[in-house]
């Protein structure tokens, strides 16, 4: 995971590395301020490099366009630029350390992108009085209606008792869908009929939650194109009628900032708690996971990594440093 990612970094140490500059020693005129004396001079400058804000911003310039081909977004690239400028550039640094001092900069960079608070979705759940209800969204294609799926199987593995509300009354074959997965996770399914109000679905499944005395109510929503106004406006009438406890964006890792614009639509439109990424097994770049809760200030919640109901993976960022040879 994440290999092409790896390998742009290690370049980043690696040319940055390199390219530092040999200082140059200026003997001064020995006087009762100058109390380092010339000896301690002479070991410094022998024994230490630094590099130029010119021969920098050349070789960062090359590696920016790596990780914008990596799915780095501008923003996360521009904070791991200013990271290290102040870290590197003219400042005096021992030969044998160069290297640890660069890719500690990384990894303290990367380390902060993720600086947001969590969420325990299992935990937020059984705090609840009465049913939770976290409402799902993302584009078609994204792996939704698969993921809630999962977040079903999970709850059941954790004692807890779920329903899902067949909100995507857009697509007839998401509604059968959905009921496939209720079918094989034996949990049951509220649906309306195809081009039904979906804000009633979802009140109903509520409804049926506080009857039957269930935990969670999972909101499949209909794959919204995220700049088509009319699909957005019926999904904040969604938001506004069930009133969510947690607001998740799905989304798939491997399609870069295209995966981060949908996010930045979503999250102005209605607002959302946290993100879902999925496919990232397959993901060899991982910008999209670097750079998504950064910028939309939101936590990574789970990767998905594989079609299977347990493969959902909570998202821990000392694993992400691990992927990326940390």
């Amino acid at each position: 995971m994440f290999n092409k990612l790896k390998d742009k970094f290690k370049e980043v140490v690696s040319r940055l590395s390199q390219d530092s500059e040999e200082k140059t020693l200026i003997v001064e005129k020995k006087t009762e301020d100058n109390k380092e004396g010339i000896i301690k001079k002479v070991k410094r400058a022998i024994t230490t490099h630094k590099l130029t804000n010119s021969k920098f911003e050349e070789i960062f310039w090359e590696l920016e366009l790596g990780l914008l081909q990596n799915n780095v977004a501008i923003e996360v690239i521009e904070k791991i630029k200013e990271n290290l400028k102040v870290s590197l550039v003219d400042v005096p640094i021992e030969k044998s350390k160069i290297s640890e001092i660069i890719e500690g900069e990384l990894k303290k960079t990367v380390s902060d992108l993720f600086a947001n608070k969590n969420i325990d979705v299992v935990e937020e759940t059984k705090k609840k009085e009465g049913p939770s209800i976290i409402l799902f969204f993302g584009i078609n294609g994204s792996g939704k209606t698969t993921t809630i799926a999962k977040i079903a199987k999970l709850m059941k593995s954790n004692g807890l008792s779920p329903v899902l509300a067949a909100s995507d009354t857009f697509r007839a074959a998401a509604i059968d869908q959905l009921e496939y997965h209720a079918k094989k996770l034996e949990v049951p399914i509220i649906k309306h009929d195809y081009g039904a109000d979906p804000a009633a679905v979802a009140f109903d499944a509520i409804k049926y939650a506080k009857t039957k005395n269930l935990d969670v109510v999972l909101v499949d929503t209909a794959g919204r194109i995220h700049n088509n106004s009319n699909l957005i406006e019926e999904l904040k009438k969604i938001s506004r009628v069930i009133n969510p406890d947690l607001k998740l964006f799905i989304g798939e890792s491997i399609t870069g900032n295209d995966c981060i614009e949908q996010a930045k639509k979503f999250n102005s439109s209605i607002g959302l708690d946290g993100i879902i990424l999925t496919k990232s097994d397959i993901d060899e770049k991982g910008g999209t996971s670097i750079s998504i809760s950064y910028i939309l200030g939101k936590p990574i919640i789970y990767l998905g990594t594989g079609q299977g109901y347990g493969d959902l993976e909570k998202f821990n960022i000392n694993k992400l440093k691990e992927s990326l040879g940390w």
